[in-house]
């Protein structure tokens, strides 16, 4: 009996029922057909019902996960790449990591016991490569989760006008964070990705439009001739143009958080049609906004971006932002002690029970992995450095050579077949050498800049309060 065969079978009747088909158990609920054999989590009424996640709620989280961080950061970017170069790089990474997205979820379909991308290592090279996946898994949502901290504490210092230090601000911060990612499912964080999307989109097109209305940009000299710094086409050298490609990367890279979500879905089958409306939507918002906040502020653009029009326009918009920063902070933070939580339980009974074991180890994964955050957001105080960093060493493996070796691994015959399907078969090889040239290059620029700036500007001491004024 086929899939669909099953669902219309339990529309004629009401509640649940459960079939074997072959050898595997499938649970029929309310027209929903799921595979209670192979899923990481299984639906029975005397566990944790985790696969509770719909279409909506689906695309609203997904666009937490790509938009906020991205549009914070990506004005700043056009300034080394220029606007036409800007805007085609955001096209061009756009369209690469929607692909990517679409080939880890078509790997998932056809390999459903597969809760992350970590998982997928196993399965594409053994244990060696799990442990590595699953290392640069937890290593880029800790780094993101700790941009997020930096973001968040970057508000709090604008709307108090620095009334304490910006350690104590992320110090608080985390603790917010951790408490909310500690909500047990991503059905439950619906609502604050509801609200943290509205709140970042608002603040942020506040921004476009007040930076529009000035005759000069709020951090340019307000007297006197000055250079605005505007250019079509940017003339940026190999660090400072593969540190702004690695930020614009970043920006739509987080697709490899996406398996999780996936594994909590209703029905899986509706990932692909969520990533290329999230993808598409995203995009058009990074271009549109960033092209304007950038035209208007030139080389004086700050990052994070809500500060480009002026200290009155920044704590209006940052009071606004603020839900939506902490959203993708907690929402981060989540998917990474989801990932540890799954890894810890897996082969326990107490991965859904309602027992203590359950959830001291729940709590242990979302406050331990919140203080490494804690940490590296204090170790590493700026915002961009911080998001180039992560794109390098952990996203360009798992959001581009990973997925790419997911359809090698899928369509092994492709290798022996047509010319066509010969071509197309080695042509997904690049992705494997693209991905190693941002791994092995975006590193070194990364590195470059943050030792430059250390020596010509200074970014602050680790857990210091010495440039709070």
């Amino acid at each position: 009996m086929s899939e669909k065969e099953l669902g219309h079978d339990a529309e004629k009747g009401h509640g649940k029922s459960s079939v074997e088909v072959g050898t595997v158990g499938v649970l029929v609920e309310d027209g929903v057909v799921y595979d209670n054999e192979h899923e990481v989590f299984r639906k029975d009424d005397d566990a944790i019902d985790y696969r509770t996640v719909g279409m909506k709620r689906a695309l609203f989280v997904m666009f937490k996960v790509v938009f906020s961080l991205g549009i914070l950061s990506l004005p700043s970017t056009l300034f080394s790449l220029g606007a036409l170069g800007g805007a085609l790089s955001v096209i061009g990474w756009g369209l690469l990591n929607t692909y990517c997205a679409i080939l880890i979820g078509n790997f998932r379909h056809n390999h459903t016991t597969c809760h992350s991308i970590v998982d997928m290592g196993m399965i594409l090279g053994g244990k060696v490569l799990k442990e590595t996946c699953g290392v640069l898994f937890l290593l880029g949502w800790i780094l993101a989760v700790g941009a997020s901290i930096l973001g968040v504490s970057t508000g709090l210092n604008a709307l108090s006008s620095h009334a304490t230090c910006t350690v104590w601000w992320s110090f608080i911060t985390y603790i917010v964070v951790a408490l909310g990612a500690s909500l047990p499912k991503f059905h439950s964080l619906g609502w604050i990705t509801w609200i943290g999307s509205a709140s970042i989109f608002t603040a942020v097109f506040i921004i476009v439009i007040a930076v529009t209305t000035r005759d000069r940009p709020a951090a340019a000299p307000q007297s006197g001739p000055y250079e605005l710094g505007y250019f079509v086409i940017g003339s940026p050298s190999f660090i400072s143009g593969m540190v702004a490609s690695l930020n614009i990367f970043n920006s739509s890279a987080g697709a490899n958080s996406f398996i999780p979500l996936m594994a909590e879905m209703k029905r899986p089958k509706d990932f692909n049609k969520a990533v290329i409306i999230v993808m598409s939507f995203s995009g058009a918002c990074y271009i549109a906004f960033s092209l304007v906040i950038y035209r208007w502020c030139g080389q004086w653009v700050t990052s994070p971006s809500l500060a480009s029009a002026g200290p009155v326009i920044e704590k209006v918009c940052y009071g606004i932002a603020l839900p939506g920063l902490l959203a993708i902070a907690l929402l981060c933070l989540h998917v990474a002690s989801k990932y540890l939580f799954v890894r810890i339980l897996r082969k326990s009974p107490h991965l859904q029970a309602k027992s203590a074991i359950h959830w001291i180890t729940w709590f242990s994964c979302t406050f331990g992995l919140g203080t490494l955050s804690f940490i590296m957001a204090e170790a590493i105080p700026v915002f961009n450095y911080l998001l180039a960093l992560n794109a390098s060493v952990c996203f360009a493996p798992l959001a581009i050579m990973i997925p790419g070796a997911c359809w090698l691994y899928d369509h092994k015959s492709y290798r022996k077949g047509s010319m066509g399907q010969k071509v197309f078969y080695w042509s997904h090889y690049s992705l494997l050498l693209f991905g190693a040239f941002f791994l092995v290059g975006g590193t070194y620029a990364t590195i470059q800049s943050i030792i430059t700036s250390n020596q010509t500007n200074g970014i602050g001491k680790p857990f210091d309060c010495a440039n709070d004024a």
